[in-house]
């Protein structure tokens, strides 16, 4: 049986745009074991688990929403990541509502020894780039306020990708110690 690939419509076309309401509400992801995934995401990242569900699956949040990530073994039990060069995600983002939270998760990125594979200015954001234990990308990042994004001469956003000073946004966490505002924090994209 042939199947049929519907061509998208063009991008150009005019249409009624999404309500600006809408957001992303959660991503769930495969994993090969949910308690190693828990270490990451709530041992070092800080999330909070909300529901377990034995082995299989856990769902974790911050703030009390029910859940912004799912973990689950259903498919994935003792899984490979998938290799490169083949489609799906690319990386999930988890956006922090100010740079000195932002720079609170790069201090416990560095305590748990956790390398960046890259970390960067888009003037809109700055963001860091790792992967989880199940080789998941995964970006940290804070926005700018939207009057400081930055713009062409003809209101066009301008985003551009700079190297981030990381001891300066690590200097903006009080908790941070001057060993982890020096210590190496950066370790260039696995081919793996």
């Amino acid at each position: 049986m042939a199947t049929q690939t519907k061509i998208a419509p063009d991008a150009s076309a005019p249409g009624a745009p999404i309500n600006p309401g809408v957001r992303i509400g959660h991503v769930h992801l495969k994993v090969a074991d949910v308690d190693r995934a828990l270490a990451f995401y709530c041992g070092v990242l800080g999330f909070e688990l909300t529901q377990r569900i034995g082995p299989q699956a856990a769902f974790i949040s911050a703030g009390g929403y029910h859940h912004h990530i799912g973990l689950n073994t259903w498919e994935s039990r003792g899984g490979l990541p998938p290799p490169h060069g083949t489609t799906g995600l690319y990386h999930l983002a988890i956006l922090y509502p100010t740079r000195a939270e932002l720079a609170d998760a790069l201090r416990r990125l560095v305590e748990a020894k956790i390398p960046l594979e890259g970390a960067s200015d888009h003037g809109v954001s700055e963001a860091l780039y790792l992967r989880d234990p199940d080789h998941n990308g995964v970006e940290l990042y804070w926005d700018r306020p939207k009057e400081a994004w930055p713009f062409t001469a003809d209101g066009k956003l301008a985003m551009f990708t700079r190297r981030l000073d990381l001891a300066n946004l690590l200097a903006e966490n009080d908790k941070a110690t001057p060993a982890q505002v020096d210590a190496p924090l950066f370790e260039p994209s696995r081919s793996s």
